[in-house]
């Protein structure tokens, strides 16, 4: 399953398929009931996860306001992410995401505003 497709996210240099989860029904949701997820999910406003329930692990990029990389970390199924300083935001993609794309902490990402698809 991909990514809803509209928004991109800039991870050094190249844009990954961006879902955005602004609001609290869209952020309690996240991947819940997914098999597979494609791209990341950017749960906004959000200080904390957890993969209760889920049926795959996940890579977890805990976010300052400005989308700074603070930490980074992989969460099997039915665990509790730990709580970052300075988290505001939380990226959420499949295992093995960030390795191939390059994530880690001290990564700026960003959002580009009017951006066409790639």
């Amino acid at each position: 399953m991909a990514a809803a497709s509209g928004a991109w996210l800039i991870v050094d240099g190249n844009p990954v398929a961006l879902e955005i989860a602004a609001t609290g029904k869209a952020r309690m949701r996240g991947l819940l009931g997914r098999d597979d997820f494609h791209g990341a999910l950017l749960l906004t406003p959000a200080r904390s996860v957890h993969t209760m329930r889920m049926r795959f692990a996940i890579d977890v990029a805990y976010l300052d306001r400005d989308l700074n990389v603070l930490a980074v970390d992989t969460l099997a199924p039915h665990r509790f992410g730990r709580m970052v300083r300075g988290t505001r935001q939380i990226l959420e993609a499949e295992s093995g995401a960030f390795e191939k794309w390059g994530l880690r902490p001290g990564s700026e990402l960003s959002i580009p505003e009017n951006e066409a698809a790639v």
